[in-house]
């Protein structure tokens, strides 16, 4: 045993249970915001045996499970209770890895690698989060050799649960899974697998190296051998490319001013994030959903640079580009081919660059608005839609309330695939 995974179950909606106890042992469901017209983002136990599950509309909620309490979506508290939590595991065993805002993992430490220590350790977690957090704060665990094999064994019994996975358990305690069951394989990677011959996890673990190499076009195929040997292989740290933000409008808000004003307050805050993060921006991306039809995108490559008022002219020149369109429902910014700063050229003498010398302004901007509050001060452009970007918790990064808000899970933000056409069409 090497690598212990918790997973918090019904995250969002146990927090508010436990802040509410009006609300314990009731089926609760968050949305993003106050509307009929958005979908579940988390849901209690209660609730999912009602078949209520993260993206099931808020009127089919309720009509699944009359009664069922619905609430906006209040991501400060969640992330304050994500910090408790890592305080609770952190008194019984070190955190390697925040893995999201309900998810972590811990390496066991050589001497606590037996059976039945990984399991005591375990339990005393359990127990220490219970006294931290409160009650209605539970997880399953997941004991395993690797940490992916310990993400399938903490997915096995929800909620609360205490799976141990060992050596002489595989393949066959893998078997009874179904592909998308694993880790890191989705729809795409799953229909991959199945023109390989591929049909089922039995035969995913029969299969040699040099095949899974084939089927995933990478490395990442030779992890995925290891890993269902148990294997304690880590993936190098990731490198940020892009970051960004998307929001769903309130009906105030699903018109041309509205979605106009929600963009330029999205790309303010991306950009604060970007300086902070240390990156310059070369490209940007612009997404807009209208009710009925499918996303619009369009994006464009330009000299790297951390200039708001550069990325406010780029926005403008690519909002005019939209379709003749009135019905918006969401709208999206993403800020790519990041640079970070000790890689980044200045400009050639004589070409200055504008964004260098809007630094002062840009920081003293930053600083007003992280000691005085968001929004203390804006650019005009994003008046009429202050109040309208609440924070959003993305799957993978909790974010920091001082810096940003208006972050959804990322269905505006664009693919890896998209990025790279727009930077080859730019020549970069």
């Amino acid at each position: 045993m090497r690598s212990v995974v918790l997973d918090y179950n019904g995250f969002f909606a146990a927090c508010e249970q436990q802040e509410r106890p009006e609300l314990r042992g009731r089926p609760v469901a968050v949305a993003p915001i106050a509307s009929e017209a958005t979908s579940c983002i988390a849901s209690s136990y209660d609730a999912r045996r009602k078949g209520i599950k993260v993206g099931t509309p808020v009127h089919e909620a309720r009509r699944l499970c009359p009664g069922i309490v619905i609430l906006e979506s209040r991501p400060e508290v969640y992330i304050r209770y994500h910090e408790k939590l890592i305080e609770a595991v952190s008194t019984c065993l070190p955190v390697s890895e925040v893995l999201s805002i309900d998810e972590l993992w811990c390496e066991l430490p050589p001497s606590w690698r037996e059976r039945d220590k990984a399991i005591s350790v375990v339990r005393e977690i359990k127990l220490a989060i219970k006294r931290l957090a409160g009650e209605c704060l539970t997880c399953s665990a997941g004991i395993a050799p690797n940490p992916w094999l310990a993400k399938i064994a903490s997915d096995l019994q929800k909620p609360d649960g205490l799976v141990v996975i060992e050596l002489s358990d595989l393949p066959e305690v893998l078997h009874p899974l179904s592909l998308r069951d694993l880790p890191g394989i989705g729809a795409n990677l799953e229909k991959r697998l199945r023109s390989g011959g591929i049909t089922s996890v039995a035969a995913l673990t029969a299969a040699s190296c040099a095949d899974l190499h084939r089927i995933w076009g990478s490395i990442e195929g030779e992890r995925m051998w290891r890993w269902l040997r148990g294997e304690f292989v880590l993936r190098p740290p990731s490198q940020t490319s892009s970051l960004g933000h998307s929001h769903v409008l309130p009906p105030e808000l699903r018109n041309e001013e509205g979605a106009h004003a929600t963009l330029h307050r999205l790309l303010q805050k991306a950009a604060m994030r970007l300086r902070h993060s240390g990156f310059y921006a070369g490209g940007l991306h612009l997404a807009i959903k209208y009710r009925g039809r499918e996303r619009w995108s369009t994006a464009v490559s330009f000299l790297e640079t951390q200039d708001t008022l550069e990325f406010i002219r780029v926005l403008n020149l690519l909002w005019s580009r939209r379709p003749a369109e009135t019905r918006y429902l969401s709208v999206g910014v993403t800020l790519f081919a990041l640079t970070p700063r000790q890689a980044h050229t200045p400009g050639l003498a004589g070409i200055a660059d504008q964004g260098e010398r809007r630094g002062a302004l840009h920081a003293t901007v930053d600083h007003i608005n992280r000691k005085l509050g968001k929004n203390s001060v804006v650019f005009g452009g994003a008046l009429g839609a202050l109040r309208y970007a609440p924070i959003r918790i993305a799957f993978n990064r909790i974010p920091d309330v001082t810096l940003e808000e208006g972050e959804d899970d990322g269905t505006l933000f664009p693919t890896d695939e998209e990025l790279a056409k727009v930077i080859k069409s730019a020549g970069r």
